[in-house]
């Protein structure tokens, strides 16, 4: 993958760091951390400049959480209803596990968004329900615009100070990027056994 990587930053420049964020936003296996590590690398050696590397960096991360908050606008509630009715049990969720996210997000939709960005694996799946609980276009794209902002500075910041070194990082992300979901898949199936439903209603 970091060859694939390489290879586009270097041909595509800018426009290929944006189209990488997207893709790794829309498909999150590829590593935003070696995208934005390689910007840096390119912006000690010359070759590119921090803040368009930084713009490009955050406009594609955003348009690619932007696609799963449309997703979630588009499924809605009542579609979530229905497909929750009916699966709620393989997700370990029912109705009133929705309305209390729905609540939470009323209430701190930016707070969560925001700091969601930091974070391995959630900081895409947290646009679709952010999107499904309507939580307003302007608002969803300024919060995430934000943190993006901050996380793609610190990864290019760290690509340009160590160089040719923040390569070897790519080494590890694979790993830990599994491990990451191997933990999630044991905590899933802990909870769908250990699962009963709320006593809350329906309605």
């Amino acid at each position: 993958m970091t060859d694939w990587v390489l290879h586009l930053i270097d041909s595509g420049g800018y426009w290929g760091i944006g189209f990488l964020m997207v893709l790794e936003n829309v498909f999150p296996p590829i590593p935003s951390e070696l995208i934005m590590g390689v910007g840096g690398i390119r912006v000690g050696q010359g070759r590119m400049e921090m803040l368009p590397l930084m713009i490009a960096g955050t406009v594609g991360t955003t348009i690619g959480n932007y696609f799963w908050y449309l997703v979630g606008l588009k499924l809605g509630m009542r579609r979530i209803k229905a497909l929750v009715d009916r699966f709620g049990r393989w997700a370990t969720l029912d109705w009133g596990h929705v309305k209390a996210l729905n609540r939470l997000f009323e209430r701190y939709g930016q707070v969560i968004v925001f700091g969601f960005r930091f974070m391995p694996t959630f900081r895409t799946m947290v646009s679709l329900p952010a999107g499904l609980f309507r939580m307003g276009h302007i608002r969803f794209l300024l919060w995430t615009a934000a943190g993006a902002t901050i996380w793609n500075l610190i990864l290019a910041y760290a690509g340009y100070v160590l160089g040719y070194n923040f390569r070897e990082i790519d080494k590890y992300i694979g790993p830990i990027s599994t491990a990451v979901v191997v933990v999630i898949a044991i905590l899933y199936v802990w909870r769908l056994i250990t699962w009963k439903p709320s006593a809350t209603k329906k309605d």
